[in-house]
């Protein structure tokens, strides 16, 4: 089976339409799947993504990730099965669908209707996902859309309300008053992962507030307890200050610009007080328990209050050591307060604002209160110190309105009750990056909170408890059990509200009427459910078996915020179901920025668009852009530039080389069936063969353990290697149609393709299509039918490895040395004298590369010149040598300032150490300085160095000048069209030092420039020619 020539010229965005398509007519991704049936499985979750909105590229990013590791185990022979997923309910959607329809808050969704309001909501969520699917399709995404969850579907709704009935037979999902993080916009308690996820930074009134005392010694001496807030709408409602019982607080007369005042502060913070301080006394904090205070506002009825309580959690690390308590609006003074049996008021509203008759700041929402207050504070001698503070305050994660700690009934999952659990399952989990673990998650785990479950919002999946009038409960697992409670056929009831809230039934226990409580859930525990509910488990005939066969999964991936997300939620649902995680690896990507660095943002103007990126770069390219460029937990900064040095730098110099094997292997009309065995191929044969086998163990480690920028530097650096070194080296046995240069190129552009695969589906496809199909009979029908390449680790070969290296370290530093040089590399030079271990045992085809790649004449070794080519200066390390040495550092110094700087930096080079003194030193230990002398040129790294003789002969320049004349034709073979392999005819005339270089090396020329005859033409004018050299050429028949 014969080669077709392949062009060179690529355009990566058509290209991968095409294979849309190609996939699509052929139904590629569901045979990759069905191939595999019967292996052994490999799970993988879909996190499903919230439908609220148009798709961005953080969502590219992430859905790359989670799809290069599946195609990954498929080509390695494992059963995945790729289920995608749709979040479906929750505030995003809620709020979104409030925006389009002009609503700002609850009261227009009741006045529009429940029923009707998520219907818009479903009609959403349904239109958003086909924005999702298309960009998922573009990018080459293969989950399966036909057998897609949606946690909106009645099954899905009805797994959920199993596994919240497993969790209440345990007694951990109860009904506490608690102060929790509430958005007063959205009306809704949320929870602490929730709250993780909304903190802005802003600036807050920072006020220091006198209390005077009323009772005891210290109202004698108008002594005032000084409390430090940046929550000054908190005061209106203090019912106590609190104290830590053991620590040292001071009576202090305080004088400023001759003003004098008593006041009462922890020793520890009597610097925030300004002026001249007297200690008048000292106490403990326990003595000053029961002593009562005057509040600076008697807007609201508080009986029985305002005196000092006792407090552990209060510390002397900021403020002054005294901490007013509003148990209204924070857990913690919540409970001191309960603990004294103090009242709690709260004097506002669920909508965030002062109750109308609240004087002064009646009507006005908690935050806008702020500036009135302290206002109000200083009017009536309040106010000691006022100062803004900027601070990060928890935000609503979807609406950005300011939350407020708020002490209202909720429903909460008791996660405290299992944290050992959560800690035993965390320690087996395979994290990635592995710091997270300890880290930033188990920080999370270990100061891990009940979870705030309930919302008391309308599009959710409702919370399955119907209650009675005498707190009687029960907690419904499916619409049959609760068909059967009612007395109802009820299999195709819409499990959402206000339907599901019409459901009513005699309560078991007494005569009441079971009605059930209005709350749906956090949409969190939704998506932290799919392991279970994607198959509709329990109750859907064959879940029980799909489910135990992928749980856990072997993989999940998403952004690093997700610790406080799905992934905790992922976690914890599975440990209080089963108690099991519901995952075993975990990868933790990074965020995605704009190319300055800044978050991606509308305000902003720097969002770029997924499906615009795509169809300029191609998704190949930002596919490889986002595995490739930086470790998957590093911040990705995406930009065009960026994208374009990816294409041109890997993409398009693997396509260029497979359109030059394609074009030569047709020309020679190669056939795989003439390729010799390995051992019998050349060096350079070998060697790539060796570098591509290294390079399947490398890819094949990298993505096992998830490490897409291991596996993507690999594989770069190797198309560079195939490229710029194999191929550029071995180009004339490609024009002499060599079968062994045929057949090597051609194995490592099939195994590449076939490892490049799972990263860049659709070139690989293309190549496939093109160089693989076409030439043998056995290929599979797409590059990800085929099997992941497994190395032959006889193949490899270290020493051969070594050797390259150790060559084109020397050409680089070769090309070094002509680039300081300023003589361009086409003009030979007759010696190049060369100092680095091993060079000389180089095999002589090696040699005579190094020789070819200088452009130079001779090989020499420098061991001999060094101080003839060089002045050698050299200085201390005192960074190594301080920390070999330590105080003996300055002597040493000395004895290397008076060393023989040449000598030691020889011996340095022959045998990796040497003496000064008492002293053993390596390389590492001096600061070498060679300024090359007259004539010479030389370039050195890590004791290797290359030096070039400057000096050029009449021959030399001659040889030069035959090095342009070849380069010339060349650019002109291109602009005029002819293919790489045509052989052409050359009519040329030129200046006669063109001539004569031309004339003394006319058959290195034409083979060199494919060209049968050369001849001159004296009547061809030179004027118009910058060089002196004017050709014609033609196609040779």
């Amino acid at each position: 089976m014969s080669f077709r020539s392949i062009s060179a010229s690529v355009n990566l965005p058509a290209l991968e339409h095409e294979i849309l398509k190609f996939w699509s007519d052929n139904d590629i991704f569901h045979k990759t799947v069905a191939a595999r049936t019967g292996a052994a499985p490999w799970s993988f979750y879909e996190g499903p993504p919230t439908a609220n909105g148009m798709p961005g590229t953080h969502h590219i990013e992430a859905r790359v990730f989670k799809d290069v590791f599946p195609r990954f185990q498929t080509m390695k022979g494992r059963f995945v099965t790729r289920k995608a997923g749709w979040d479906c309910h929750g505030l995003p959607v809620e709020i979104a669908v409030e925006k389009e329809l002009g609503f700002n808050g609850k009261g227009d969704i009741e006045k529009f209707g429940v029923a009707a309001f998520n219907d818009k909501c479903r009609e959403s969520v349904q239109r958003h996902v086909s924005a999702f699917s298309d960009m998922t399709d573009r990018m080459g995404f293969w989950v399966d859309f036909d057998q897609a969850y949606w946690t909106m579907s009645p099954e899905y709704v009805e797994s959920v309300w199993w596994s919240l009935k497993e969790i209440w037979k345990k007694g951990l999902l109860v009904q506490d008053h608690r102060v929790a993080p509430y958005c007063p916009r959205c009306g809704t308690g949320l929870s602490d992962h929730e709250l993780a996820q909304g903190y802005e930074t802003i600036t807050d009134p920072s006020v220091f507030v006198r209390f005077p005392v009323t009772s005891g010694e210290l109202a004698l001496i108008n002594a005032s307890l000084l409390v430090w807030t940046t929550t000054p709408w908190t005061v209106v409602s203090n019912t106590a200050i609190a104290v830590h019982p053991d620590v040292d607080y001071v009576v202090v007369e305080v004088t400023d610009e001759e003003k004098s005042e008593v006041l009462i502060v922890a020793e520890a913070l009597i610097d925030c007080l300004k002026g001249e301080k007297k200690i008048l006394k000292r106490v403990l904090g326990k003595e000053l328990e029961h002593t009562t205070y005057t509040r600076p506002f008697n807007y609201v009825d508080i009986p029985d209050a305002h005196y000092v309580v006792l407090a552990t959690y209060v510390t002397t690390e900021d403020g002054t050591g005294l901490v007013h308590q509003s148990p209204a609006f924070g857990a913690d003074d919540l409970a001191v307060c309960r603990s004294y049996g103090l009242p709690v008021v709260n004097p506002i509203a669920a909508d965030g604002r002062f109750l109308p008759d609240v004087p002064v700041v009646g009507g006005m929402f908690f935050k806008d209160a702020d500036k009135v207050l302290v206002k109000e504070l200083r009017a009536n001698g309040s106010l000691y110190k006022h100062q803004p503070y900027e601070h990060s305050y928890p935000h609503c994660w979807r609406c950005h309105t300011a939350l407020m700690y708020y002490a209202q009934p909720s429903w909460y999952i008791r996660t405290t009750s299992i944290k050992d659990a959560l800690l035993r399952e965390n320690a087996a989990t395979d994290w990635h990056p592995e710091t997270i673990k300890d880290g930033r998650y188990g920080d999370w785990l270990n100061n891990n909170i009940d979870w705030a479950l309930s919302r008391n919002r309308y599009w959710g999946t409702p919370l399955p408890i119907w209650r009675c009038e005498n707190k009687h409960e029960i907690c419904v697992d499916s619409l049959k059990e609760l068909g059967a409670l009612a007395g109802k056929e009820l299999s195709n009831l819409d499990p959402h509200r206000p339907f599901v809230d019409d459901i009513t039934f005699g309560c078991a226990e007494c005569s009441s009427t079971m009605v059930r409580v209005p709350e749906v859930i956090d949409c969190w525990y939704d998506s932290g459910a799919m392991p279970f509910a994607q198959w509709g488990y329990p109750h859907k005939e064959g879940s029980v078996e799909k489910f135990k066969a992928a749980y856990p999964a072997d993989f999940i991936a998403e952004a690093i915020d997700q610790t406080r997300g799905w992934f905790y939620t992922l976690m914890t649902i599975g440990t209080l179901v089963f108690d099991k995680s519901s995952y075993k690896s975990v990868l933790c990507l990074g965020h995605i920025l704009d190319k300055d660095g800044r978050k991606m943002s509308k305000h902003v103007g720097n969002v770029i668009e997924p499906m615009a990126l795509m169809d300029q770069h191609g998704a190949d390219a930002v596919r490889w852009y986002m595995l490739a460029a930086g470790s998957p937990w590093a911040a990705r900064r995406v930009g065009h530039d960026a994208i374009n040095e990816v294409v041109r730098k890997t993409l398009l110099t693997y396509w260029n080389t497979v359109s030059f094997h394609s074009l030569y292997a047709h020309a020679s009309n190669f056939e795989l069936s003439q390729s010799p065995a390995l051992a019998d191929r050349p060096l350079m044969d070998r060697w790539i063969i060796s570098e591509l086998n290294s390079l399947v163990t490398e890819v094949d480690e990298a993505l096992t353990d998830f490490d897409t920028q291991v596996a993507g530097r690999a594989l770069a650096r190797f198309i560079d290697d195939l490229s710029n070194w194999y191929v550029r080296r071995s180009r004339r046995r490609f024009w002499d149609g060599d079968v062994s240069a045929m057949a090597t190129l051609h194995e490592c552009l099939k195994t590449l393709t076939q490892l490049l695969a799972p990263m860049v589906p659709f070139i690989t496809e293309q190549v496939w299509q093109e160089l693989v199909r076409p030439t043998e009979s056995g290929a599979v029908a797409s590059v990800h039918l085929s099997d992941f390449p497994v190395a032959n680790i006889d193949a490899i070969h270290s020493e051969l490895s070594q050797q390259v290296a150790l060559t084109r370290r020397i050409v680089e530093l070769g090309r070094a040395s002509r680039a300081e040089s300023g003589i361009k590399i086409r003009q030979p030079l007759g010696r190049a004298l060369i100092a680095a271990s091993g060079w000389a045992a180089l095999p002589v085809e090696m040699r005579e590369q190094i020789a070819d790649e200088l452009n130079v004449i001779a090989l020499e070794d420098i061991a001999n010149a060094d101080g003839d080519l060089v002045d050698i200066t050299i200085k201390a390390n005192f960074k190594t040598l301080g920390a070999k040495f330590g105080g003996a550092v300055q002597e040493i110094a000395k004895a290397i300032a008076s060393s023989d700087a040449a000598a030691l930096v020889k011996t340095l080079r022959a045998s990796g150490t040497t003496t000064v003194g008492a002293w053993e030193i390596t390389f590492e230990d001096l600061v070498i300085t060679e300024v090359p002398k007259s004539g010479w040129m030389v370039a050195s790294h890590d004791g290797e160095s290359v030096a070039l003789d400057l000096e050029l002969t009449p021959i030399l320049i001659l040889a030069g000048h035959a090095r342009e004349v070849i380069r010339f034709i060349q650019e002109r073979r291109k602009s005029d069209g002819f293919e790489i392999s045509d052989r052409i005819t050359v009519k040329w005339n030129s200046t006669q030092e063109i001539a004569d270089a031309i004339e003394a090396h006319t058959l290195h020329i034409q083979d060199e420039v494919l060209a049968l005859t050369m001849e001159r033409d004296i009547s061809m004018s030179t004027r118009e020619s910058e060089f002196g050299l004017v050709v014609i050429l033609a196609k040779a028949h």
